[in-house]
C-alpha cells in the first residue's frame, strides 16, 4: 500500500522476524591432522562474547603471523577464461610455491575476487607491500602512526588501513596463499584486461561469475571448494553469486557490500550524489589501461573498448541534466543487480561501517540472511568506505580483517573447527563508545521514543541558523522557522562519507565537528543526559514543512553534542519533497504507529506534487546505527535545505527548488518529532 505520509496506518506494529535455518553444508575435514602452516590447530567450543575474539582470536592471529607452510607464491598473469558468449575474462592466478616460485603440487581451496578496478592497480598494492624493505616499513608505520589529538588527527583515519588487514583483502593475500590456498583475481568483463563491454553488476556479469566458479573447479590445482571475498564492488558480486547458489561456492567474506544501491548511494531520498559520476569516470579511465601480457589479444581488447569507450557516462549525464535516465528513479533495473540476500545459504561474513557510502547496508544484509548465527556474522566499524578495519588487531578491537578472513575460510572451506562460528555474531563499534559483541542488531529491547522539535532555544547552538530544542514533550506555541539552502555542508562528515573517507585527512568539520555546517541549518537539541543512553537501530524524522517553490530538498543529521559543544554526526538521511510517498507494506513501525523506517518508492510513478505555500508532511528515514550518549552529552537534530555533495538533486529538481528558503512548521496540533529506539532513560 502506497500512501502519503498523512494517511499512514498507525495501527501496525514492529514484528521481529525469526530467521529461517537452512541445513548446514557438510565440508570435509581435509586439513593435515593437528597442524596448519606448521602451527598446532586448537579447537575452541565456546568463549564469552568478546569483540577481540578472546583466546580463539589469539590462535587465529598466531596462525596467520606464524611462518607459513609454503615459502613463496607463483603468480600466473592474464590467464584467459572464455565465457559462454566468447568474451575473454583475464585473471591472475596466485598459487602456493616453493622459494624459487615453482607452484606446489596438490589441490587447494580457491578464493575468487572479481574487480572492475583493473587487476594491475590491485597488483600494484601488492608490489608495494611485498617489497623487501618498503613493505615492512609501511606496515610498521601504519601500526604506530597516530596523530590523534592534533589538528591532523583525520590522517590517522586513513593510515591505519594497512595495519588493520584491509590491504591484504583488497590485493594479493600472500600469507593466505602460502598457507595453502589459491587466490584468483579477475577483471570484470569490459574492464582491466578483459574483453567485452562492462555490464556494471548486471545479469551478464553475474553469469560470468558463475562460469568462472565452474572453470575454477575444473582446474587441477582447485580442490572443488571456492570462497569469494572482496571489498565494495567485489563484495557485491560475491553476494550476487552466493544468492545464485552455484555448486562449489562454499563461503563468502563480503566487506562493504550493498543490497539496495538506489537508496544507499545512487538516489538517496531521490537525490543522487557526487560519488556516482566520480566512480564511473574512474572505472572507465582504468579500463583503458591494458596489461603488457595481452600479446595477440590486444586487438580484441581494443575493439571491445571502442564499442563502449565510456560505459554509462552519457546516460548518467542525461539523467543528471534532464532526468532522462530511468535509473535516476527506483527503476526495475535495480532489481537485476540487488542480490536476493534471502536466497544465500552459504556461510557469509559481512563487514560494514556506519559512515560507509552504502550506509546501513551491512546490518540490512545480515538481518536478511536466512542463516543461523555463526554461519552469518556481522562486523561494523565506525569508519568510512576507504578505511575498513582501522584499529583492528589493537587491544580491545576485533582481529585484523585478514585474520578473520583466514579463520572464516579455514572453517568453511577446509572444515577446521577453529571457533570462528562462535565469534560475535554481531560485533560493532558504538559511536561515542567502545566495541561491543551482541546477539542481534538493532538491540531487541530498545524502546522507540518520540522527541519533539520545539521552538524554544536550547542555548547550545547560537552558531546555527536556528537554535531550537528537542524534548519529550510537545511545544506549546506555534512557530514557523525558515531554513535557506547554503554551501557550508561541503565541509561536513557527509562529504567525507560520500567521498569514501578521503576528506577525513583534513580533519575538523570533515570528521567530528559539525558546527561549521550547522551555521546553515536548523538545530534542535536535547538537555544534557543525566544517565547514559544507547540509540540502536533506524530513526525517522517527521516534519511538517512549507515549500516556496515546486520542489524542496531536505537533509537531516543526527548528532551527539559533547559538553565542550563539539557536534558529531551519528547518522543522516535526505528526501526530496516530491518523493515523500510511503509504501507502508515495506515500512517499519513503532508500536504506536510512528515510522521507524519509512520506505519511499522513489519511482517516477510515485512522484507527488509540491504546491508552494501549502503544508507538506514528510517522513525522513535516518540510517541505522548504534551510539552511546554519555552523561552530560546531548542529542541534536540538524535540518538543512541543501547538503552537497552528499545529496545533489538532478538539474530539473534543483531548478524547481529555485534555491528558495523552506519552512518548518512547529505546531502542537501537527507536531514535528523524531522517533528513535533507545536503551535507558537519559532524563530528557
Amino acid at each position: 500500500m502506497i500512501s502519503t505520509p498523512q494517511l499512514f496506518n498507525r495501527g501496525m506494529t514492529l514484528q521481529p522476524v525469526r530467521p529461517l535455518v537452512s541445513p548446514e553444508r557438510v565440508v570435509p575435514e581435509r586439513a593435515r591432522p593437528g597442524r596448519i602452516g606448521g602451527v598446532p590447530v586448537r579447537t575452541f567450543r565456546t568463549f564469552p562474547r568478546d569483540p577481540s575474539g578472546g583466546s580463539a582470536a589469539d590462535a587465529w592471529r598466531e596462525l596467520v603471523d606464524a611462518p607459513p607452510e609454503y615459502d613463496g607464491v607463483s603468480i600466473t598473469r592474464d590467464v584467459p577464461i572464455t565465457m559462454s558468449d566468447g568474451t575473454t575474462i583475464r585473471a591472475y592466478v596466485i598459487r602456493p610455491a616453493d622459494e624459487s616460485g615453482v607452484p606446489a603440487s596438490g589441490r587447494f581451496p580457491t578464493i575468487l575476487n572479481i574487480t572492475p578496478y583493473n587487476k594491475l592497480l590491485i597488483k600494484s598494492v601488492d608490489n608495494i607491500l611485498s617489497a623487501p624493505v618498503v613493505g615492512p616499513l609501511i606496515r610498521r608505520v601504519s601500526a604506530r602512526f597516530d596523530l590523534s589529538g592534533t589538528p591532523f588527527d583525520g590522517i590517522t583515519e586513513l593510515t591505519r588501513v594497512v595495519s588493520g588487514g584491509a590491504a591484504d583483502l583488497l590485493s594479493v593475500n600472500r600469507l593466505l596463499v602460502r598457507s595453502g590456498y589459491v587466490q584468483v583475481i579477475a577483471d570484470a568483463r569490459g574492464t582491466g584486461s578483459s574483453t567485452g563491454v562492462w555490464d556494471v553488476l548486471g545479469a551478464r556479469e553475474q553469469q560470468d561469475t558463475l562460469e568462472i566458479i565452474s572453470w575454477l573447479r575444473e582446474r587441477s590445482w582447485c580442490d572443488g571448494h571456492v570462497g569469494m571475498a572482496g571489498i565494495s564492488y567485489s563484495a557485491i558480486n560475491s553476494l550476487q553469486a552466493a544468492a545464485a547458489g552455484p555448486d562449489g561456492l562454499d563461503a563468502v567474506f563480503a566487506v562493504e557490500g550493498s543490497d539496495d544501491i538506489v537508496r544507499e548511494i545512487f538516489a538517496t531520498g531521490g537525490a543522487p550524489s557526487l560519488f556516482i559520476p566520480l566512480w564511473l569516470t574512474t572505472v572507465n579511465a582504468l579500463k583503458w589501461v591494458p596489461s603488457a601480457g595481452l600479446g595477440t589479444g590486444l586487438a580484441g581488447w581494443l575493439t571491445s573498448r571502442l564499442r563502449s569507450p565510456a560505459t554509462s557516462l552519457v546516460d548518467l549525464a542525461a539523467g543528471f541534466l534532464f532526468g532522462a535516465d530511468p535509473r535516476i528513479y527506483d527503476d526495475p533495473y535495480y532489481a537485476t543487480i540487488d542480490a536476493p540476500i534471502e536466497n544465500i545459504d552459504v556461510p557469509t561474513f559481512v563487514y560494514g561501517c556506519w559512515h560507509d557510502i552504502f550506509g546501513g547496508a551491512a546490518p540490512d544484509i545480515y538481518n536478511r540472511l536466512r542463516l543461523p548465527r555463526g554461519r552469518k556474522q556481522l562486523l561494523i566499524g565506525d569508519g568510512y568506505h576507504g578505511n575498513p578495519g582501522i584499529g583492528f588487531g589493537e587491544p580491545g578491537f576485533p582481529p585484523r580483517l585478514d585474520v578473520l578472513e583466514r579463520a572464516w575460510f579455514d572453517r568453511w572451506l577446509r572444515g577446521i573447527h577453529n571457533g570462528i562460528e562462535k565469534y560475535g555474531p554481531v560485533t560493532l563499534r558504538q559511536q561515542g563508545g567502545s566495541w561491543k559483541a551482541h546477539g542481534d542488531f538493532p538491540a531487541p529491547h530498545a524502546v522507540p521514543q518520540r522527541l519533539y522539535l520545539s521552538g524554544e532555544s536550547s542555548g547550545t547552538a547560537r552558531h546555527a541558523s536556528y537554535d531550537g530544542s528537542l524534548r519529550s514533550t510537545d511545544s506549546v506555541a506555534r512557530t514557523v522557522v525558515a531554513v535557506r539552502p547554503g554551501a557550508r555542508t561541503v565541509v561536513s562528515r557527509d562529504t567525507t562519507q560520500v567521498l569514501a573517507g578521503v576528506p577525513a585527512a583534513l580533519g575538523g568539520g570533515f570528521t567530528y565537528d559539525a558546527r561549521f555546517a550547522e551555521r546553515d541549518g536548523l538545530t534542535f537539541t536535547t538537555p544534557a543526559a543525566t544517565s547514559a543512553v544507547v540509540f540502536s537501530g533506524a530513526a525517522n524524522l517527521h516534519l511538517v514543512t512549507v515549500a516556496h517553490a515546486r520542489e524542496a530538498m531536505w537533509a537531516v543529521n543526527l548528532c551527539d553534542v559533547a559538553p565542550d559543544g563539539t557536534s558529531t554526526v551519528l547518522t543522516n538521511g535526505a528526501l526530496l519533497a516530491s518523493r515523500r510517498a510511503v509504501d507502508d507494506d515495506l515500512s517499519t513501525f513503532a508500536p504506536n504507529g510512528d515510522y521507524l523506517i519509512a520506505h519511499h518508492p522513489l519511482t517516477r510513478a510515485a512522484l507527488l506534487p509540491v504546491v508552494p505555500g501549502e503544508p507538506t508532511t514528510l517522513d525522513i528515514d535516518l540510517l541505522s546505527t548504534e551510539a552511546v550518549i554519555e552523561v552530560g552529552h546531548r542529542l541534536r537534530v540538524d535540518v538543512y535545505a541543501a547538503d552537497a555533495p552528499r545529496f545533489v538533486p538532478i538539474l530539473p529538481d534543483l531548478l524547481r527548488t529555485r534555491w528558495r528558503a523552506q519552512d518548518v512548521i512547529l505546531d502542537p496540533q501537527t507536531p514535528c518529532f523524531l522517533t528513535l529506539p533507545l536503551l535507558g532513560e537519559p532524563g530528557w
